[in-house]
C-alpha cells in the first residue's frame, strides 16, 4: 500500500485512533475524509487541516451507510483507500439472565458495520489504482477479555472475515488488518488514563513506522500486541486469558 497521494475514507475518525493515524495519513500527503456519527468531534478532527473532510455516518445503520457511500463518491470519486475502524466496546456480565442489546449493538457496529460499508464500496475500490482496504480489530481478537466477550467476539469475527476478503481481493486490492492493543483513548471510560495502556502518540508512530515498510504488513502490529496475537501459537493461550483477565 502507497502512503501518500491516497485519498482515505476512515470511519470512526472523530477521537482516539482514528483522529490520530487520520491526521498523521494527512500529514503524509493524502486526501482524507472522516467520518463517525458526531459532526463536532469531526470538525474538530479537521479544524485547520486544509484537504480534510469530513461526513457523518452511522455505521450500525444500513440504510445510513447506502446514503452515505453516495454522498461520499459524489464528492469525492478519487477514494481509493476505505479504512474501516469505527466500534464500540462494553462491559457485559453472562452470569445471569439479561437482554442482549450489548451484545446485538456490538455486532452490528463492528461486524456488520464494516461488512456493509465495504460491499458498498468495493465495485468502485477494484476500479481504482493502488486501492486498499484497512480493517481496525484488537488483540482481544485473538485473546479475549472476559468482562467484553461481544467486543472480543465481534473482533475475533472481523479478523476472520478479513483474512477471507483479503484471499479473494489478493492482487485486485490489498487488505491489511490493523491490530492494536490496549491503547490510551476513550473507547471505555477512564482509559485514556490508564498508566499500564499504550500512549497514543507512541502507538501512532509505531503503526506509521509499519505502514511505510516495503511491501506494506498485511497485519500491523506494534510490538505491544505481539503478547497476545502469538499467545495461541506459542503455546500460552490459557494462562494469557487468564493474566489479562486479572490485570
Amino acid at each position: 500500500m502507497k502512503t501518500k497521494d491516497n485519498c482515505i475514507l476512515i470511519t470512526g475518525g472523530g477521537s482516539g485512533i482514528g483522529r490520530e493515524l487520520a491526521r498523521r495519513f494527512h500529514d503524509l500527503g493524502n486526501q482524507v475524509i472522516v467520518a463517525g456519527r458526531t459532526a463536532e468531534t469531526l470538525a474538530e478532527t479537521i479544524d485547520g487541516r486544509a484537504d480534510m473532510q469530513a461526513l457523518t455516518v452511522d455505521v450500525s445503520d444500513a440504510t445510513s451507510i447506502e446514503a452515505f457511500v453516495a454522498q461520499a463518491l459524489a464528492r469525492f470519486p478519487a477514494i481509493n483507500i476505505l479504512f474501516n475502524n469505527a466500534g464500540i466496546m462494553r462491559h457485559e456480565d453472562l452470569t445471569t439472565r439479561g437482554d442482549t442489546a450489548v451484545a446485538e449493538q456490538t455486532f452490528i457496529t463492528n461486524v456488520l458495520g464494516p461488512i456493509r460499508l465495504t460491499n458498498a464500496l468495493i465495485d468502485h475500490l477494484r476500479a481504482q489504482d493502488d486501492a486498499a482496504i484497512i480493517n481496525t480489530t484488537s488483540g482481544l481478537a485473538f485473546v479475549p477479555l472476559i468482562g467484553t466477550p461481544s467486543y472480543s467476539a465481534s473482533k475475533a469475527a472481523l479478523h476472520s472475515w478479513t483474512v477471507s476478503l483479503r484471499e479473494q481481493l489478493r492482487g485486485k486490492v490489498d487488505v491489511i488488518e490493523l491490530v492494536p492493543p490496549a491503547v490510551r483513548t476513550e473507547l471505555t471510560p477512564g482509559q485514556s488514563t490508564r498508566e499500564s495502556y499504550m500512549p497514543l502518540d507512541d502507538y501512532a508512530a509505531e503503526v506509521m513506522a509499519l505502514f511505510q515498510q516495503v511491501p506494506t504488513p498485511e497485519e500491523i502490529l506494534v510490538e505491544k500486541v505481539r503478547f497476545l496475537r502469538l499467545a495461541e501459537r506459542e503455546g500460552r493461550f490459557d494462562e494469557t486469558v487468564r493474566m489479562i483477565s486479572a490485570l
